[in-house]
């Protein structure tokens, strides 16, 4: 596959493409196209914290994410996608020069994985820094973290597609015993309790007087996440041919990652209220009820 040989997602009907889109969601990030992590067993958009010039967001150990983009121009765009330094469609350690999947104007795509042939990609799904694809395949250094580089193209042109079955959004999963194979092999971290949101809506109005309001100490550091090659699923694409208007990407978009526990302790996030000290005489009741 040549740089100039790109994948394509089949484009909709005009109608239904503009019902899928709706409005701009709120936790994007991007000017040429809208990026947004979605954690995919939740079906949560996560949102984007901004600390000290970089954008985080907070994933949940064991859980399916996907990158999703949104081309936001009225000509067709580029974004070439890397995940922990690594290209999500080649696999190979990432460069802006090479492929990634071309977006038809307005058109959004969840990237949910890393593409292993035009009709099937490996899960993405968060787990520890040390079994993620990056590390497992020797270039552990730049895992958990996000990029997008959008170009625009060159000129418009009537892009000529393979032929791609209709229910192309459609993901089906491979065989039980497969599944617990990769799993195996992949080894993830055991899902966190609690969802990447919780806490969130505090983040942005944290003051600098909340440790003196009963917060407790943010807590040492987990292990890092990283993103594992999971189950495989049918995803399907074609191919179609993208100048470049530019050899420089018109926009990079980088999110870096970590668990909820390990943004506490960066003080991305703040930590949560302590529980206070157990009151006596909390409520009143004249009899004992039954439990619940």
């Amino acid at each position: 596959m040549t740089a100039s040989s790109c994948l394509h997602r089949a484009s909709l009907a005009t109608l239904a493409c503009l019902a899928l889109l709706g409005a701009a969601p709120a936790h994007a990030l991007g000017r040429l196209a809208d990026i947004q992590v979605i954690d995919r067993d939740s079906g949560e958009t996560l949102p984007i914290l901004r600390h000290r010039g970089e954008y985080w967001v907070a994933g949940r150990p064991g859980a399916r994410y996907s990158v999703s983009v949104r081309n936001t121009q009225a000509g067709r765009v580029m974004g070439v996608v890397a995940v922990d330094g690594v290209n999500v469609v080649s696999g190979e350690t990432a460069g802006w020069q090479q492929t990634g999947y071309v977006l038809s104007p307005w058109q959004r795509y969840d990237i949910a994985g890393w593409r292993k042939s035009d009709s099937e990609i490996a899960a993405f799904r968060f787990t520890a820094q040390s079994a993620s694809y990056a590390a497992r395949t020797g270039r552990p250094h730049n895992v958990g973290v996000i990029g997008v580089a959008v170009f625009r193209e060159k000129e418009a042109s009537a892009a000529v597609a393979e032929p791609v079955a209709p229910n192309w959004r459609d993901r089906r999963e491979l065989s039980e015993a497969e599944r617990d194979q990769l799993a195996r092999s992949a080894a993830p971290a055991s899902p966190s309790s609690e969802s990447a949101a919780a806490g969130f809506g505090g983040a942005a109005n944290a003051t600098a007087d909340a440790a003196a309001q009963g917060k407790r100490a943010a807590p040492a550091a987990a292990p890092r996440l990283g993103t594992g090659h999971g189950e495989r699923e049918w995803d399907q694409v074609a191919h179609t041919r993208f100048e470049r208007r530019s050899p420089q990407p018109d926009e990079v978009i980088r999110i870096r990652y970590d668990s909820r526990e390990n943004l506490v302790a960066m003080g991305v996030l703040p930590p949560e209220p302590a529980p206070g000290w157990p009151e006596a005489f909390p409520g009143s009741r004249r009899y004992v009820p039954d439990p619940q």
